[in-house]
């Protein structure tokens, strides 16, 4: 899925912003970084040594590196792609008690009573590992603006489930 859509406007089309935080953005521009600096000069490397071994029909080294390459220049594209198209807003700033971008939510499920605190982000900083949870999720889209004590119901694999609202806060 590409990091931007177009949108029509009246001279044609125009780049929509891809909403993000700080710290992701901050991620995103450290992978690149590190991918430009550190992978494209191995990546080099590797191909002048497999090549320095002649046959390169049958050479599954050149092969291997090649495909490093493919993948490793596609994800820079990608990055600098989203990057140029991201706008960062800083959760600080945010205020009140109504769910939207860069809250962090604390929920209850109503069928288990466990509890589970997310912060809304990008879909390119999500990471439910670490409690990041995309914008475009099913949960967060139930999520955005609802308050504190509302109840919301999100389709899943097993059935509807049903969260209540805990806590909204924006650190």
């Amino acid at each position: 899925m590409p990091a931007y859509v177009l949108a029509k406007s009246l001279w044609g089309y125009a780049l929509q912003k891809t909403p993000m935080t700080g710290k992701g953005l901050q991620r995103l521009e450290d992978e690149l970084r590190r991918l430009k600096s550190v992978e494209r000069p191995a990546i080099i490397r590797a191909i002048a040594e497999a090549r320095s071994h002649g046959d390169l029909s049958e050479n599954a080294e050149y092969h291997a590196a090649r495909e490093r390459q493919s993948f490793t220049e596609g994800r820079v594209l990608e990055l600098e792609e989203i990057i140029s198209t991201a706008e960062v807003i800083d959760p600080t700033t945010l205020s009140g008690d109504q769910v939207k971008f860069g809250a962090t939510v604390t929920v209850v499920d109503e069928d288990t009573d466990k509890e589970a605190t997310y912060q809304i982000v990008g879909m390119h900083e999500a990471d439910i590992k670490q409690n990041l949870l995309s914008i475009s999720s099913p949960l967060a889209k139930a999520l955005i603006g609802k308050h504190e004590g509302d109840s919301v119901s999100v389709p899943a694999p097993g059935g509807d489930r049903t969260y209540e609202i805990l806590s909204v806060k924006f650190i």
